[in-house]
């Protein structure tokens, strides 16, 4: 511990919000999965951008490293601390988004809205929706995940398909930088050519280069009609091809979900669910179409000149079952964390090699470990599957490098959505090239030259070649 550090921290937070017990500190040290874990030194919990810059200029001051956390929702273990490994270097204090949470009001002029980087997912969907509005992104821990994670690692969830990923949702950002600097564009312009974006870089950038503490929001019309069906088939294949056909015809198409009859099978078992319908299939896709009109005559239409089975088909186009219908699907997580601590490894193929990916990804992981169970999900109409691998010990990576390279040689991203973190830095080379680190790792040195903003995370100097003056 800093000699005076915590007296300094509680002069711009205050005693009550920079929590040193042991137990408390350890609360915010482990990730989502359970995988990812490392000491703290303290943590920090700032209500307003100026406490955040005058954290990260104490830190700054002491050359302490600073963890940027918020809903802590992650999967690659980027909003905790790196383990300890023996060098004699400070832990790192973790900085909580938790106080950050205001939402502003709603502009329905030009249907935007401003949240504090600790706001959550739910609370941003609630706010649009009372004023008749949506908020375009939506993941199954909407009720955790907060703006600042979100814009952190360019989430992308179930909605991709019809309005993007975060980045598509931002108009505008308030950032601190490692020296306290403040970075403000929130006029939420839709026009704004006056050079570089430098919102944009922080979207995805996963806390290594400013603290984000607000961000302007677009909104989207309220689609009051919705219709989800679950549909069973006979193969990936089957699967990418219906998929294709939906979104040739469905106007309205908002979600197309990719699961498994294992996956099934251990959602049910887990959460006590009822199968869908009787007749078993090995692939299930969740097809869900939002509209002002009634959708679910247009969406059957559709559904009807596929030929897809009857007996293998559930629809609904009421609340209650459509959220019955989407467990299925968003309780995989859940019940996969059942069963063990998860290898998760989020991955984006050619929607063309989905097909050939499935089968070869299980049979890449019975070559690693042949007991290991793999479970597989995802968003198939943007060629996102989440690949989830119990069995192996958390620090085994075998596993991850049989599929990240699997992924790679059949011209895929080894991240979709949950970032890099610090599951899948050394492998960050399959999906970027040498001049692409060579300038990621110069802007990195440009905004925080120390590395002290979530060390290890994405870039690590001693993995893909770079240099930085803090790392020694």
């Amino acid at each position: 511990m800093q000699p005076g550090l915590v007296e300094r921290l509680a002069a711009i937070v205050g005693a009550a919000h920079v929590l040193v017990d042991a137990e408390v500190v350890r609360s915010y040290t482990t990730d989502w999965t359970g995988r990812f874990s490392g000491p703290a030194t303290l943590v920090v919990r700032p209500s307003t951008t100026e406490e955040v810059a005058a954290v990260l200029q104490a830190c700054a001051a002491s050359h302490l490293p600073v963890v940027v956390q918020g809903g802590n929702t992650g999967l690659v273990g980027g909003s905790v601390p790196p383990p300890a490994d023996g060098v004699a270097r400070p832990a790192p204090v973790v900085l909580s988004t938790v106080r950050l949470a205001a939402i502003g009001p709603v502009d329905r002029v030009s249907n935007q809205v401003t949240a504090g980087a600790g706001a959550t997912l739910a609370g941003v969907q609630a706010a649009a929706h009372a004023a008749g509005l949506s908020f375009p992104v939506d993941l199954a821990a909407r009720d955790t995940a907060t703006v600042g994670g979100m814009v952190a690692t360019n989430a992308g969830g179930l909605h991709v398909i019809r309005y993007g990923a975060m980045r598509s949702q931002v108009l505008g950002m308030e950032v601190v930088l490692a020296d306290g600097q403040v970075l403000s564009r929130m006029s939420g312009l839709v026009k704004d050519n006056t050079g570089y974006d430098l919102s944009q870089l922080m979207v995805g950038s996963e806390g290594t280069l400013g603290v984000v503490t607000a961000v302007r929001l677009r909104l989207v019309p309220h689609q009051p009609q919705r219709a989800v069906a679950l549909l069973g088939v006979d193969s990936t294949a089957a699967a990418v091809a219906l998929a294709s056909e939906l979104r040739r015809q469905a106007d309205g198409l908002s979600a197309v979900e990719i699961f498994y009859q294992d996956g099934l099978d251990l959602v049910c078992h887990h959460c006590g669910l009822e199968p869908p319908f009787s007749a078993e299939r090995p692939v299930y896709l969740l097809v869900e179409a939002v509209g002002r009109d009634d959708v679910i005559d247009q969406l059957a239409s559709v559904l009807a000149d596929t030929g897809i089975d009857d007996e293998a088909t559930a629809v609904a186009d009421d609340e209650s079952g459509a959220a019955r219908l989407w467990a299925y699907r968003e309780r995989h997580t859940e019940a996969i964390s059942g069963i063990g601590v998860p290898h998760k490894l989020d991955v984006t193929l050619p929607i063309a090699a989905l097909a050939d990916f499935e089968r070869a990804v299980r049979l890449a992981v019975a070559g690693v470990s042949s007991d290991a169970v793999v479970v597989l999900f995802g968003h198939v109409g943007d060629g996102n599957l989440h690949v989830n691998v119990v069995g192996p010990p958390p620090d085994d990576e075998r596993v991850d490098a049989a599929v990240l390279e699997l992924v790679a040689s059949l011209g895929g991203s080894i991240s979709a959505e949950h970032g890099i973190g610090r599951a899948k830095v050394r492998w960050l080379g399959l999906s970027r090239s040498p001049a692409e680190l060579a300038t990621m790792r110069a802007v990195k040195d440009a905004l925080d030259p120390e590395w002290l903003l979530n060390p290890g995370v994405l870039l690590d100097p001693q993995v893909d070649g770079g240099s930085a003056s803090g790392d020694e």
